[in-house]
């Protein structure tokens, strides 16, 4: 059942969503080479706490962290451990959090230092994405609408899109109706409408689209262990079109 937020519960998702784009922000400001990840992992909790909000993933089916880290290959899910970042890595930050029973979600993969010209391209390219199906989630529109135009844009380019994982619909629970896959037709899906909350969330390869869970029951990786790059936002759908709810900015 897809749920529809009135003005009181945006508001709240509202709330949530600034806040989590400024952990995000930060979050991202903090990568660096020799960086360990349960670190970061252990610094995003701490924001999180320190702004009244509880962890959204830490608990979810028996998730033990309060990130996501993926690195390189990693497409999503990745857990913090005790590995360091290198110059060279990218790196998967995805980020959830609930406030008064409200949920955000967001995510952006970043370099690690220099990168090479082609993950440089990759990154950029699957945030466009985002953008581009961000776009399209107006009233009127359909969730065919949003794939596509995010597909349109890996197939420009030449990437592989992970057709295994989807966005989904949010706000008193973290993943809920209607699934956002990252690839459609224009027209077709479920249609949109005002109310509505949703987390976009495109995921490229440089290689294929086919992806496997590591025995950990967590991490997804690339099968053909090309680089990944994943971008999403929390937004509501309004009269006046998208609007994105967990934009990155810096804490006043």
């Amino acid at each position: 059942m897809i749920a529809f937020q009135n003005a009181d519960e945006l508001d709240k998702m509202r709330r949530s969503g600034k806040i989590l784009g400024e952990i995000l922000w930060e979050l991202r400001r903090a990568v660096r080479p020799g960086l360990n990840l349960l670190e970061l992992d252990s610094m995003g909790e701490e924001m999180m706490v320190k702004r009244g909000a509880r962890p959204a993933f830490k608990g979810y089916r028996g998730y033990k962290h309060s990130t996501c880290l993926s690195l390189n290959h990693e497409v999503v899910h990745g857990i913090p451990n005790d590995r360091e970042l290198k110059e060279g890595d990218v790196l998967g930050i995805d980020v959830g959090i609930v406030i008064d029973g409200f949920y955000a979600d967001t995510a952006a993969t970043v370099p690690v230092g220099e990168v090479h010209k082609r993950a440089q391209k990759l990154l950029k390219t699957t945030e466009e994405a985002l953008q581009k199906g961000i776009a399209q989630a107006r009233p009127g529109n359909h969730v065919g609408d949003i794939g596509f135009a995010v597909e349109s844009v890996a197939k420009r380019a030449g990437y592989g899109i992970v057709r295994d994982l989807f966005g989904h619909g949010i706000g008193r629970s973290l993943h809920q109706d209607p699934l956002i896959p990252n690839y459609g037709k224009t027209g077709e899906g479920i249609p949109l409408r005002v109310g509505m909350a949703i987390a976009i969330e495109p995921m490229f390869n440089l290689g294929g689209d086919e992806v496997e869970t590591l025995p950990d029951g967590w991490t997804v990786v690339t099968k053909d262990s090309s680089l990944s790059a994943h971008f999403e936002h929390t937004l509501a759908i309004t009269e006046n079109g998208p609007e994105v709810l967990t934009a990155m900015e810096a804490s006043v």
